[in-house]
């Protein structure tokens, strides 16, 4: 039998970002989807703001961006009248936008990275079932007529759905279907709509939607990805009770006919399709599986949570499942973990899991943003930019953090930064860009600066590559701003972590989260939070 540290069952966006994050590492992995080929389908296609900076961490976001497309907004047409026009606008200190990309492009940017850091997925090869002992998992793998075993650490489920992972663990998987079925097709339409904006157009009779159709812009001069209530002729049966009704129908091809009679329908102008690259029937359901795993098996992505695809929050989470998830497991196969790190897996992303999917749900039967109150909050809501885990048991804080983002809150961006040996200001997501935590330790005066110097370097000489640290100085000090130093010339950092006057301090996790929060911080403090996450000894 052969052995990894960790299998990836399933290599869709999720499966290969859970393996790009362990390769990052320096975890060996073996990733096996079932399908011989890619599909080249443009199913899930809006990258959310937060999964861009999350991209940025991992090194994949400029190929991401060649082959996309930006996303402006959504214009909101009903019974031939516009009746809405959202600009989706974010704050400046946000350095990335709303952008669409066939899900095909996604897994092939992953794909290609995952391949430069040496892993290959194993396509055409089917998990038939495992067996969990006391070190791992080993895992029954079909390839063609062979049967192959697998001695795996750990085992992570990707798999969709209808994940064997998820069955084989025996976990539920609660939720209901919506009775609807819908169409999809990714197609070039000769309408003048304005670009980069989402068109939604509808039908109603006393209150209640008959037709809609939505078109979601992708790159390339006139192309959407369509999506609209099935043709009568293309209606499919569901499956048997129980099962799970979510996904697409394979053999149930709209065709540029059926396209073309739902823009005679509903398009806000004379419109005609063309160049229908790819078509589906598809089902959606909400269900929320009852645990993400733990000990040596994992869920992550449509394995552990489907919803609605309102508001393109699907894959964004599911990705940050994995996001979540890497830097973890990394971490217990390198036998760094302390005690139930991997535990605050479930702890952590279950709740966001629930809390999506009940809006989500929301969402698609009141509309994109019932519920909210204010337009910018539900924005980033979407954006996913609020999402974060201050009940974790990973979280704390020694201290009040006043205006700042508290511990398990998404670690703000904050443009201006300056070293003295650069010629251009950085952004404070730049020091975020490796593989351990990052401290953040504020120098408010000259005084303090030597004090917090030193600081981070025991830190740094105490924790090794687990960590790096930085020394922010205001900017009003004049001071010199080299090696660990950065001078916050603009102020902007201060403004966003909450500094003031007091000498402070603040752990952003792997993931981009605040960990740790302190005033006037000491190393010890520092080790005490770190304690949490790193095993005794490091």
């Amino acid at each position: 039998m052969s052995e990894t540290s960790v299998l990836v069952v399933g290599a869709g966006p999720v499966g290969l970002t859970a393996a790009l994050e362990l390769r990052r590492r320096g975890v060996d992995v073996v990733i096996v989807d079932r399908l011989p080929e890619p599909p080249q389908y443009a199913k899930a296609v809006g990258i959310q703001p937060r999964t861009l900076e999350v991209w940025d961490a991992m090194g994949v976001v400029r190929p991401a961006l060649d082959v996309s497309a930006p996303m402006h907004g959504q214009i909101v047409y009903v019974d031939g009248r516009q009746v809405m026009r959202l600009e989706l606008e974010l704050p400046e200190d946000v350095p990335y936008r709303f952008v669409c990309m066939p899900q095909y492009a996604t897994e092939r940017v992953l794909t290609q990275a995952l391949a430069e850091h040496g892993t290959v997925v194993r396509r055409g090869v089917e998990l038939t079932g495992f067996e969990r002992t006391a070190d791992g998992v080993v895992a029954a793998l079909r390839d063609g007529d062979d049967t192959t075993r697998l001695v795996a650490r750990y085992l992570v489920g990707c798999d969709g759905a209808h994940s064997a992972v998820r069955k084989g663990l025996g976990v539920s998987f609660d939720g209901d279907a919506f009775p609807e079925e819908y169409m999809l097709a990714d197609v070039e339409l000769d309408w003048s709509m304005p670009g980069g904006y989402g068109i939604r157009a509808s039908t109603t009779s006393d209150g209640t939607t008959t037709d809609m159709m939505v078109c979601i812009p992708l790159p390339g001069t006139g192309r959407y990805r369509l999506s609209t209530f099935v043709a009568p002729d293309l209606a499919t049966s569901a499956s048997g009770a129980g099962a799970v009704a979510h996904g697409l129908e394979g053999g149930h091809r709209p065709t540029l006919r059926h396209i073309q009679a739902v823009l005679d329908r509903l398009a806000p102008e004379p419109t005609r399709a063309d160049a229908l690259r790819w078509s589906s029937v598809f089902r959606i359901s909400h269900r929320l599986a009852g645990s993400y795993g733990g000990g040596r098996v994992f869920l992550a992505g449509d394995a552990a949570h489907i919803h609605p695809p309102t508001g393109a929050q699907g894959m964004n989470t599911g990705i940050q499942d994995a996001y979540n998830l890497g830097w973890k497991l990394a971490l217990a196969v390198q036998g760094r973990a302390a005690d139930g790190l991997l535990d605050s897996y479930d702890a952590e992303r279950r709740p966001v899991g629930e809390e999506v999917v009940g809006r989500t749900v929301r969402h698609a039967r009141q509309g994109l943003g019932a519920g909210e109150t204010d337009a910018a909050t539900a924005i980033a809501r979407e954006a996913q930019l609020l999402l974060g885990y201050r009940d974790s048991p990973l979280v704390g804080s020694a201290g009040p953090h006043g205006s700042g983002p508290a511990p398990g809150d998404r670690a703000p961006d904050a443009t201006g930064l300056r070293q003295d040996a650069v010629a251009s200001p950085l952004r404070l997501h730049d020091l975020l860009r490796h593989p351990g935590h990052t401290v953040l330790l504020w120098a408010p005066t000259a005084q303090a600066l030597q004090a917090q110097r030193q600081l981070a370097e025991h830190a740094t000489d105490r924790f090794g590559d687990a960590l790096r640290a930085y020394v922010l100085v205001a900017g009003s000090t004049g001071s010199p701003a080299d090696g660990r130093v950065l001078r916050d010339d603009a102020g902007r950092a201060a403004r966003a972590y909450g500094f003031d006057g007091a000498v402070a301090a603040v752990v952003v996790r792997p993931d981009g989260y605040v960990g740790f929060r302190a005033q006037d911080p000491a190393l010890e403090a520092l080790a005490a939070h770190l304690g949490r996450i790193l095993r005794p000894g490091w």
